[in-house]
């Protein structure tokens, strides 16, 4: 019998890549479900030619290079499908494309493939197509407009999304309940807040992610809403900070990234902590309401530096590295 040693972990699990990201494209179907069913059969259009996009790129890319990983793995479905709902349902199908091939070839496959990528590919593939294209990125329908599925959407009527109605008081204010359900203006799966959070139980439940990061993340939204309230009464202003703009989308399924997101405890909130701060900072700061793309994108690059400055205190050893 031979004693084959290998480098660490040591510690086998039956999860799989495919069945970890096949855990994920069922926690986001309530989030599309309700996209779909608000803005109707294009949004669904748009989330098949952006996960088609995806799909192809990875093909393509793996053949070119020959490197390690699969299509089947379905981590280009996952970031596809997260992409499409990080778009407006009006979004020309060409530009979700790009962003899809934009997603995997520049973000995933160049930073290092599966699991090596600095940054998350959906919300950095968002960030690029909200600077160069950001009146598409920033056009929202009314729930139920007749959107066409292959002529142009750009002159549906557009509709304020919450967190515009918030610091625009001449607007109609959206109540509490259509943003819980998800009866507003906005991106494809980021309007139901209801939805996500079935969708996150159902990633905590099956412990693909750890409650940390959304804790710490929405946490800290909430605390900074609350005490630096704009425009509304404080608790009201917390809970449309909170239901507005891609928060919980944001902060279950972009934040929680394995490759972007530390792996340590105290990291992980710490890290969600900085989200928030920076997402409130972009909200009050900056020239769109919402922040939420480039708070988590920041962040993405301090992961590893968060892991390294707060190691876990090892077993038999007192702080400074002496033996205890």
């Amino acid at each position: 019998m031979k004693l084959i040693t290998s480098s660490s972990p040591h510690i086998r699990s039956g999860e799989t890549t495919r069945r970890v990201m096949g855990t994920v494209l069922l926690a986001l179907l309530p989030a599309l479900l309700a996209g779909v069913w608000f803005f109707g059969p294009r949004a669904l259009l748009l989330v098949l030619v952006t996960v088609a996009a995806c799909v192809a790129s990875e093909w393509v890319f793996l053949a070119i290079t020959r490197g390690p990983g699969s299509v089947l793995d379905g981590s280009a479905a996952v970031t596809g499908l997260l992409l499409a709902l990080t778009l407006p349902a009006t979004t020309p199908y060409w530009m979700a494309a790009v962003g899809g091939v934009f997603a995997v070839v520049v973000v995933k496959g160049l930073g290092g493939g599966l699991g090596q990528n600095i940054f998350n590919p959906a919300l950095a593939a968002r960030a690029l197509l909200l600077l160069l294209w950001p009146a598409s990125l920033t056009r929202y329908a009314p729930v139920g407009a007749e959107l066409p599925l292959f002529s142009s959407a750009a002159d549906v009527v557009t509709a304020a999304t919450p967190l515009h109605s918030m610091v625009m008081p001449a607007l109609p204010e959206i109540s509490l309940a259509d943003m819980f359900l998800g009866s507003i203006g906005g991106c494809i799966g980021e309007v139901s807040t209801l939805a996500l959070l079935v969708g996150g139980a159902i990633l905590i439940w099956r412990k693909v992610i750890s409650w940390r990061i959304p804790a710490a993340y929405l946490g800290t939204v909430a605390f900074l809403a609350l005490v630096f309230p704009r425009g509304q009464e404080p608790l009201s202003w917390m809970l449309y900070s909170l239901m507005g703009g891609g928060v919980m989308l944001g902060a279950i399924f972009m934040a929680t990234d394995y490759a972007t997101s530390p792996v340590l405890p105290r990291a992980q909130l710490i890290y969600g902590v900085g989200c928030g701060v920076l997402t409130m900072l972009l909200r009050y700061n900056s020239l769109y309401p919402d922040g939420v793309t480039y708070a988590i994108l920041l962040m993405n690059a301090c992961a590893w530096a968060l892991d390294k400055l707060l190691p876990p205190v090892r077993f038999g050893v007192r702080k400074g590295g002496e033996a205890g």
